[in-house]
């Protein structure tokens, strides 16, 4: 293994000379599922992140202007959605780490499950939804990247026509349902590293931001990128549930009402990753709780 990060099992502490690494590892200041975290360090400390990275964003961000010029400048708004998906996918398999793979397909579980505990604990209100749960990276070939941002969306609006037209609002819930939350490892199929399976998640994420603009409509790039936004809002509506507003120090992607340009989509959409993983591991941490405490009182 080629990463400055190889897990806390095989890193000695050297006080003269601490491995940075390690220490964002034993730190405990923000929840996250462990198995997670040490993906995501590995990742970061990977010689991709720290030689290529630098390369790939101002190019990456170069192709996003050149692109809105050209998208500008055509009289044709194309798109291709399906080929989008198929190229994606093949680059995931050939050249993105195993790790990053794992991320990738684990942010669809977060995510439904995210909306979904916010729409079981809204009394009252009834919500279509259309939850994501991969297996593979084939399974992302089913425009699910494109799905993922317009449940974002449908969600928020749906929700919130419910809430005007019955006249309610989102509150506190004393016991909360937590059945749609997964406390175990989701059902992912484990990824292979082949022998070009070099690149870590943000670069990946970084190259791919220009052709997921340039193979969809201008608009729906631009409603991608500013649907990172609604992190916040998510991020309100189960903390008030949770009667806890702790959590949304860990939201990045602030102010929803204040859209952003898209050259910064890229590490904007790590951050996403990043804060919903966290608030997925704290509904999983009070679902623990509420267990115990069931089980304590039975």
């Amino acid at each position: 293994m080629s990463d400055n990060y190889k897990g806390s099992e095989f890193i000695q502490h050297d006080p003269t000379d601490p491995n940075p690494w390690y220490a964002l590892y034993l730190d405990q200041s923000t929840p996250i599922r462990p198995s997670v975290k040490e993906k995501w360090l590995k990742d970061c400390s990977s010689h991709s992140r720290q030689y290529l990275l630098p390369f790939a964003r101002p190019f990456a961000k170069l192709c996003i202007i050149i692109i809105q010029i050209l998208k500008v400048l055509s009289p044709i708004d194309w798109r291709a959605s399906k080929t989008l998906h198929r190229l994606i996918v093949w680059g995931l398999k050939t050249f993105v780490r195993a790790d990053a793979n794992e991320l990738i397909l684990r942010h669809f579980h977060v995510g439904s499950e995210i909306l979904g505990f916010i729409a079981n604990n809204v009394p009252g209100v009834k919500i279509p939804m259309n939850p994501l749960r991969p297996r593979n990276l084939d399974d992302l070939k089913n425009d699910l990247f494109l799905t993922h941002d317009l449940n974002l969306y449908n969600f928020v609006i749906n929700l919130n026509k419910e809430l005007r037209n019955k006249n309610i609002k989102i509150k506190p819930v004393a016991h909360p349902d937590f059945s749609m939350i997964t406390a175990g490892e989701f059902d992912i199929e484990p990824q292979k590293n082949g022998f070009f399976n070099f690149i870590d998640l943000e670069t990946a994420i970084s190259l791919y931001t220009p052709i997921f603009q340039f193979f969809l409509t201008d608009n729906d790039f631009w409603r991608a990128t500013n649907s990172l936004q609604l992190d916040e809002t998510i991020g309100i509506y189960a903390a008030t549930i949770l009667s806890s507003q702790q959590h949304l120090v860990l939201v990045n992607n602030k102010h929803p009402l204040v859209s952003l340009i898209t050259l910064n989509s890229s590490f904007r959409l790590v951050l996403h990753g990043l804060s919903s993983e966290m608030g997925h591991w704290l509904l999983v941490q009070k679902k623990l709780e509420q267990q115990t405490q069931l089980e304590s009182h039975g």
